[in-house]
């Protein structure tokens, strides 16, 4: 860090789409300066490009060749890409997913080696970003080989007090029923909890878990993916001391509002959990990849390739993505420090037990799911 402020990576995503442009309406507000020192990977040709096809008069980027040359009063960048590469608004094309892999790898090197502090990734073409070199659904699972751990990654959608987990994440449907089992619930319900804990400042927290059928089964007449698995597995975690409860019908729970009686909702796939996100956050919405060692967000919205190069872009999710970062990176700093006096984290273990009782009577005073439906 320099001046005690973050240096936050900023990768420029697909060229073609609205990631340059949610980025300068985001780097051009100084007071970012405040507290954090940005640093963009990819091109200052490109980057010159999209600030004259939006008419952004006051605004320049600091080439550097290195994140240790970074100047804490002004946005960096560093130059990763072919300078010859074409942008070609609107369209997807493999001279761009090849330019966003570029940055992401170098901005992924440099976090990894420790030169840079946190990562917010701009949207990708999860198409034409494959190569030999990247053979991934996504981010989240590129991060997870990259910071290989013993542990998978998680990916959780934040707005304000709703955080929302996928258990299986960037899965065809039609496998999602496969890795509907205990070990794998109760592996995500414990990252989850870990993150909430750490990565969020929640100390004793509330999980939901959603069922996979309609009506949550319907005690097995629906299907028994939750008598044989999700319930269990709940079960499993609360002896482990991790305050989850369901399952609940994703329709009745989203419509009745409940989510907002819980620190965070665990989907069993992808569109159950994003799609009720996505309708109440897409504006403030933010992607990010908890269990892993390192700090990585993003807006939680994709290229945009038809708002392209015509200024409307907002750049409110990716401002809440940049802020976020910064947040789990000191709330991870605070958490390693308190950990630090085993007596304290002894009476915060005691006093999550006691909570359960408290926990278990308001969950049983909430609204039967089944009924709304």
């Amino acid at each position: 860090m320099d001046n005690g402020k973050l240096k936050v990576g900023i990768t420029q995503g697909d060229i073609n789409g609205i990631g340059y442009e949610v980025i300068i309406k985001t780097l051009v507000d100084n007071r970012i300066f405040d507290f954090c020192t940005p640093i963009v990977y990819g091109s200052s040709k490109i980057a010159a490009f999209h600030r004259k096809t939006l008419g952004i008069e006051d605004f320049n980027l600091n080439a550097i060749n290195s994140p240790n040359e970074a100047n804490p009063k002004r946005a960096n960048i560093i130059n990763c890409v072919d300078e010859e590469v074409k942008v070609d608004l609107s369209k997807s094309t493999p001279e761009a997913g090849k330019s966003a892999f570029m940055a992401l790898e170098r901005a992924t090197d440099d976090l990894k080696n420790g030169l840079i502090d946190v990562l917010v990734t701009a949207p990708i073409n999860k198409k034409n970003i494959q190569s030999d070199a990247f053979q991934f659904p996504g981010h989240t699972e590129f991060l997870e080989q990259k910071f290989a751990t013993d542990r998978r990654g998680l990916m959780l959608s934040v707005c304000e007090g709703m955080r929302i987990a996928i258990l299986t994440g960037h899965l065809p449907l039609r496998d999602v029923y496969r890795y509907i089992n205990v070990d794998n619930i109760v592996e995500k319900l414990d990252i989850f909890n870990k993150s909430l804990i750490q990565d969020f400042g929640v100390q004793r927290p509330r999980i939901a878990v959603l069922g996979l059928n309609p009506h949550a089964g319907d005690n097995g007449l629906l299907g028994t993916e939750e008598q044989d698995a999700i319930i269990p597995a709940i079960k499993k975690a609360n002896e482990q001391g991790i305050l989850a409860f369901g399952p609940y019908p994703a329709d009745g729970f989203f419509g009745a509002g409940s989510f907002k009686s819980f620190d965070g909702v665990l989907a069993m796939y992808h569109d159950q959990g994003l799609v009720p996100f996505k309708a109440l956050a897409m504006d403030q919405g933010v992607n990010f990849t908890a269990g892993l060692p390192v700090v990585r967000t993003s807006p939680d919205h994709g290229t945009a390739y038809d708002k392209a190069g015509i200024g409307k872009a907002s750049p409110d999710s990716f401002r809440q993505a940049l802020y976020l970062a910064c947040d789990i990176y000191a709330n991870r700093q605070r958490y390693a420090e308190i950990s630090k006096n085993p007596l304290k984290k002894q009476k915060e273990d005691r006093g999550r037990r006691n909570d359960r009782n408290v926990v278990e009577k308001d969950v049983d005073e909430m609204t039967d799911m089944n009924a709304l439906d």
